[in-house]
């Protein structure tokens, strides 16, 4: 076995001088004073009779007068940040019990140009199972056994709070939409939109 060579160190000259920025980027706009009006989300009928949900749980920055998510940025906050969950939680919403049942789902909606990652769907499962969102039990029928998964009442309120994360994305993909198309009738020259 070689030994192995120490890394290169740059030049004293090159550390101390600082990057440059490529593109000059505007100051911060300060956010208007009051929210823009935000469409109310869609609250199942389990999820609104369940009441508010559990602390921990929250995923929308906050709640309007009647209790319904509502959520104002693009992440949401607490420790939600797996980008499958809303899918899967959803897909369970719409009738999905099994597995490969929220995989075709989720293939058929495009969630990925790539070929879906089965592991991946079964872990966010499993994650939303310890979480107390989904709930699962083994079936056995003319094939083998296999675990079949219902949306549990905590995870139709997860999914409220999503829904109000996913419409508020929705208008941030709007609003940089018609900013990006503003300055390319400003900008005329080659582009690769069509």
């Amino acid at each position: 076995m070689a030994p192995r060579r120490p890394a290169a160190q740059k030049p004293a000259a090159a550390q101390e001088r600082p990057a440059r920025a490529l593109h000059a980027v505007p100051p911060a706009v300060p956010p208007p004073a009051v929210p823009p009006a935000v469409p109310p989300p869609v609250v199942l009928p389990s999820a609104a009779a369940a009441g508010p949900a559990p602390a921990g749980l929250a995923i929308a920055t906050s709640r309007d007068e009647s209790g319904a998510p509502i959520h104002h940025g693009w992440s949401p906050v607490a420790t939600h940040h797996r980008w499958l969950e809303p899918f899967v939680l959803m897909a369970l919403a719409s009738g999905c019990a099994h597995g490969y049942a929220i995989v075709g789902l989720l293939t058929e909606i495009r969630i990925t140009d790539a070929s879906l990652d089965v592991g991946q769907v079964y872990r966010a499962l499993r994650d939303l199972e310890q979480a107390g969102q989904v709930e699962s039990i083994w079936t056995t029928g003319s094939g083998p056994a296999r675990r079949e998964y219902t949306i549990t009442d905590v995870g139709s309120r997860a999914l409220d709070e999503w829904a109000a994360v996913m419409k508020e994305r929705h208008r941030l993909i709007g609003e940089f939409d018609g900013a990006y198309l503003a300055w390319l009738t400003r900008h005329p020259g080659p582009s690769l939109l069509p």
